[in-house]
């Protein structure tokens, strides 16, 4: 039987949840040279290819938000292989790489990835979810906040088991708030170190969390 838990008070959503950026993709010109036109009088030549010359491409460089705007060009969370299993070492690489999609979310405002993983029906995940788009809404931004996961404890049951537990450490970066005008608004939140619960269920050849909360000592 897993460990109590609650799911998230209030007074802790106000510290952990927070809104996000714009995510801005910048592509480079591209462009052909093509060959100049002779002063001579020489015969066409049929099928010849244009030469080219290279084209550079801007990348995209990650930028965190600051006091003087919101993040830029955010990396997208790309699910490994194994997060597809249904296993211990499946679930523990699912798990991360869900925390992972949340964490994007704070920096970006994009919880898309992140609800068709999670079961939107639960209080946890509306709350995450309002809080979110709250932190968001008006030109509002935050700095910080960004998840880590440093540990996680799966309790692996038998293939007969409805859904499976993990206790899982969650480190989480102090958060500002910013309004549209670059304002700071609510008071700083702290950083935070908790412990959580997650429920997940291997369904249709994936994994999916059910449900998942603060765990009470």
């Amino acid at each position: 039987m897993p460990r109590p838990f609650t799911f998230f008070s209030p007074a802790r959503l106000r510290s952990v949840l927070v809104g996000a950026c714009v995510l801005l993709l910048l592509t480079g010109c591209q462009g052909v040279v093509g060959p100049s036109e002779s002063s001579t009088s020489t015969p066409p030549t049929s099928n010849a290819p244009a030469p080219s010359s290279p084209v550079a491409t801007a990348a995209a460089v990650y930028k965190p938000a600051d006091a003087n705007g919101k993040a830029q060009n955010v990396p997208v969370p790309v699910m490994p292989e194994l997060a597809k299993e249904n296993s211990k070492a499946g679930l523990e690489a699912f798990i991360r790489y869900w925390y992972a999609t949340y964490s994007y979310a704070l920096e970006t405002g994009d919880l898309k990835v992140w609800s068709s993983q999670t079961d939107m029906t639960i209080p946890a995940a509306q709350a995450h979810k309002e809080s979110v788009e709250l932190n968001y809404i008006e030109g509002r931004w935050i700095v910080g906040g960004r998840l880590q996961i440093p540990s996680i404890e799966v309790a692996w049951p038998s293939k007969a088991a409805d859904s499976t537990t993990a206790k899982v450490q969650v480190i989480q970066e102090a958060i500002q708030y910013f309004d549209s005008s670059g304002v700071k608004g609510q008071k700083d939140s702290p950083p935070t170190n908790t412990a959580d619960a997650v429920f997940a269920a291997f369904q249709n050849g994936s994994w999916h969390v059910t449900n998942y909360g603060a765990i009470v000592a």
